[in-house]
């Protein structure tokens, strides 16, 4: 219940706040909403042992900030890994794959490569929740809000929280 508390009131802090006033830079703020992403979704138990994978296209300082905060820290019976990716087709090798607006025409190559994988597709550009993105960040009304493609949600085998959903626009 605490957990829940808190990721209440960090998204409302964050999607209630207009970019202008934020003191925290947006790469912060990007890097912290992907983070509690991982925490409200489920993977499938695949009995692997090895990292967790999170990989960033794009956006440098989207990767600096989740490397240094959490790479190597647990994740379960894992550990966070945190890579920079070079190429779409690496993103078949990650849990999560981020994908910043700079990379968002790569995002047809990102979706072949993870196709039936269980892997998490967060973007952030206007129109790829409805292409795809498991999860979407998009700025409405100088806010900054997320979308949840429930539909690529079950393709990839993942099951989302009740309480991330709550807070999405779902598609």
């Amino acid at each position: 219940m605490k957990k829940i508390a808190v990721f209440s009131l960090f998204c409302l802090t964050v999607l209630g706040t207009a970019f202008g006033q934020t003191e925290k830079p947006i790469h912060e703020i990007h890097a912290a909403m992907i983070y509690n992403f991982m925490k409200y979704v489920q993977w499938p138990d695949d009995g692997t042992a090895g990292d967790f994978v999170v990989g960033i296209l794009g956006e440098d300082n989207v990767f600096n900030t989740l490397k240094s905060y959490y790479d190597g820290k647990p994740k379960g019976t894992k550990k966070y890994s945190i890579r920079k990716l070079t190429d779409a087709s690496e993103a078949a090798t990650c849990a999560v794959v981020y994908i910043g607006k700079g990379k968002s025409k790569e995002f047809e190559n990102v979706k072949n490569a993870v196709s039936g994988k269980p892997v998490l597709t967060i973007t952030d550009s206007f129109n790829l929740g409805k292409k795809g993105s498991c999860i979407n960040l998009k700025v409405i009304d100088d806010k900054l809000k997320f979308e949840i493609n429930q539909a690529s949600m079950n393709g990839a085998s993942l099951k989302v929280a009740g309480q991330l959903s709550s807070m999405a626009i779902l598609i």
